[in-house]
């Protein structure tokens, strides 16, 4: 996969760092704050599948920062709650999200950029996360699992290579079968997957992070795949 990318050198005190952007905006894609209560991200195709891609693309870039604006996306209707902006960061990297006002305030020149992808390498990588989870669920390292923070009105998923792998591929699912819904057709949000599993273990209620697929409206663009984008118009025979 090639995305259209910004991308920026801010610094914050002796240190610069490497932040890309995806170009244009995700509209259509939504993030409510999940460390309080339930989080949830719905998108449409569009938005979800490029989503995906940046998850791959931080999945192996562990210089670099990609920060996902999603504040000023299109409201939507539901959930009730705090939207955020989206920023994905490897854990060896050590950013703080403390920092990352001072970090933001620097987004202001970025170079235009193409950011490329390799969907095999990342569905491979996946699976070996997601086999062992299955085996070892409850000896997993910590440091293997994404952790979220939110600060600034931002959700930081600090992770590593084989968890934001299999967070890419489960939104790229959600991206190619919600459509497939039948309530996609009539507008409602498809619960389709989640990344709750790739966050840390808790012996009590732990953070949720849901995704969902929504068609943005009006629904008058939105076909189902498999169904012809246009009505055949009735010939002069046709009853």
């Amino acid at each position: 996969m090639r995305l259209r990318a910004e991308e920026f050198r801010p610094r914050a005190g002796r240190y610069a760092f490497r932040v890309v952007q995806p170009r244009p905006a995700l509209r259509h894609t939504t993030l409510v704050d999940p460390i309080r209560d339930w989080g949830y991200l719905v998108g449409d195709h569009d938005g979800l599948a490029r989503l995906a891609g940046l998850f791959s693309f931080a999945a192996y870039s562990p210089h670099t920062v990609v920060h996902v604006p999603l504040r000023q996306s299109i409201p939507r209707d539901f959930p009730q709650g705090v939207p955020v902006d989206l920023v994905l960061v490897h854990q060896t990297l050590g950013l703080r999200p403390s920092i990352w006002p001072a970090l933001r305030r620097g987004l202001t020149q970025g170079a235009p950029r193409t950011v490329r992808t390799d969907e095999r390498r990342t569905a491979r990588h996946a699976a070996d996360w997601e086999n062992l989870w299955e085996r070892r669920w409850d000896r997993l390292p910590r440091t293997g699992r994404v952790q979220p923070a939110v600060h600034a009105r931002t959700l930081f998923l600090s992770g590593a290579r084989d968890t934001f792998a299999a967070a890419s591929v489960r939104i790229s699912e959600v991206a190619g079968f919600g459509p497939l819904d039948k309530r996609a057709a009539k507008g409602y949000d498809v619960l389709r997957s989640s990344l709750t599993t790739l966050l840390p273990l808790s012996r009590g209620r732990g953070t949720e992070l849901d995704i969902g697929f929504q068609a943005y409206p009006p629904l008058a663009h939105f076909t189902p795949p498999g169904r012809s984008a246009r009505r055949r118009r009735p010939t002069a025979a046709s009853p």
